[in-house]
């Protein structure tokens, strides 16, 4: 069976298992268009991030300082929005990630510093950098652009939304009406077409233009030679510093739209420390995703989807613990007919099903024997989900052969 064959698969299972559960629960706000809505906003700075940090390590230098790098772009954008407007204000939000990636790449690529150290440091700097230039340039800012303080900058414009007539109405109404399957996908024509950003089109359209650039063309080869081999790369002729280097400087700049978006587009204004962990959650759904732009795209959205809990109804998040429980048991059989047709079915390699399955109960009998989930443990959510992705996806996981390795040019002897 071919990959997109499965994965076709894979999300008709995803949107019939949500309808069944919708339907028998009556939780319909599971995947309304408000709650998709709210999802999609989740997810894309997640993705940025995380397309920021395939770029890096698909050129062998890991970018643990894209939550550094979010943070820039949060202060750029609000700054070059309120003194402009918030197209350029996006462009300072990439500009400010650029400069961050550059200090990136000058400590791993140039200096050989540690990338976690590197990326770290970063981090640090950016926080308190962030925090200094808000006291100073947004402290007593007040005009019809916006009111600032010491820690915030609110009241700026955001990008234009986009809706498409006809469509958009017709969707909601499909949504609205509760069918099986019909409104399920209703819901997700009413989300893709009723005030969608400007910015989140690009997002989504970044994702495709990484696949096609990195997968399709010579400097995208290249630049992935230099993360699989850089001494073979070199050896061919290709400058594996310059590849680093603008693999780093993407990666930055995508972590500042990133920023720019949590400043502009999901909560208008800057706050200091606005990404919340984004960045590493980010980092995550990158490993999620195998290194890959359709892995990071769906492991953003369920980090995105996670992260949103806190604006569904209490229903609803009740019978997310029936679809869980649902998704891992299929997740387990799965597992083990591989297993079979391999004719590897051993005690040793069955741990791993029997965890999902021991999992898949306990989720099951906590909806079965509760009413509601607590409030404190959806804010939690992303965080545990990331934990527990990280936990059980390990094993198929492939990163590039020469990922967070200090390269010397000339190595290649």
């Amino acid at each position: 069976m071919s990959k997109p064959i499965r994965i076709a698969l894979w999300v008709l299972f995803a949107l019939t298992s949500v309808a069944v559960v919708r339907v028998a629960t009556g939780a319909h706000d599971l995947d309304s268009p408000r709650s998709l809505q709210a999802a999609l906003v989740a997810t894309c700075p997640i993705l940025l991030a995380a397309l920021g940090g395939l770029w890096s390590e698909r050129a062998g230098v890991v970018n643990l300082g894209l939550e550094g790098q979010m943070l820039l772009g949060t202060w750029g954008a609000a700054f070059f929005t309120y003194h402009v407007d918030p197209y350029v204000g996006l462009l300072g939000g990439i500009a400010f990630g650029v400069l961050g990636g550059l200090v990136h790449a000058l400590a791993t690529v140039t200096f050989g510093v540690d990338h976690i150290v590197s990326g770290v440091a970063l981090n640090i700097i950016a926080l308190g950098l962030t925090t200094f230039l808000a006291e100073a340039f947004f402290t007593d800012l007040s005009s019809d652009r916006g009111t600032g303080g010491p820690r915030q900058l609110t009241g700026i414009d955001k990008p234009a939304d986009l809706t498409v007539p006809g469509i958009s109405e017709l969707a909601g109404d499909l949504a609205g009406k509760h069918w099986f399957l019909v409104s399920d996908l209703a819901s997700i024509v009413a989300t893709l077409t009723t005030n969608l950003s400007v910015v989140t089109i690009l997002a989504l359209a970044l994702v495709v233009v990484t696949a096609v650039v990195l997968w399709r063309t010579t400097f995208g080869l290249r630049l992935r030679s230099c993360g699989e081999n850089p001494q073979a790369a070199e050896s061919l002729g290709i400058n594996v510093i310059r590849h680093k280097y603008a693999a780093v400087l993407i990666s930055g700049g995508l972590a500042g739209l990133g920023g720019a978006y949590l400043a502009l587009v999901s909560s208008p204004g800057f706050t200091t420390n606005q990404t919340g962990g984004r960045g590493y959650i980010g980092l995550a759904a990158m490993i999620f995703g195998n290194w890959r732009p359709t892995g990071v795209l769906m492991g953003s959205g369920m980090f995105g989807y996670t992260d949103s809990l806190r604006h569904r109804q209490a229903d609803a998040i009740h019978a997310l613990l029936l679809l869980v429980a649902l998704w891992l048991l299929v997740v387990v059989v799965v597992r083990v007919v591989r297993l079979v047709r391999a004719g590897e079915l051993k005690a040793g390699l069955l741990r791993g099903p029997a965890i999902l399955l021991v999992a898949a109960v306990l989720f099951g009998v906590w909806f079965a024997t509760t009413e509601d989930v607590p409030r404190e443990f959806t804010a939690m959510t992303p965080y545990l989900a990331t934990l527990l992705v990280l936990a059980f996806a390990a094993q198929r996981l492939r990163m590039p052969a020469a990922d967070g390795q200090i390269y010397r040019k000339g190595s290649a002897g």
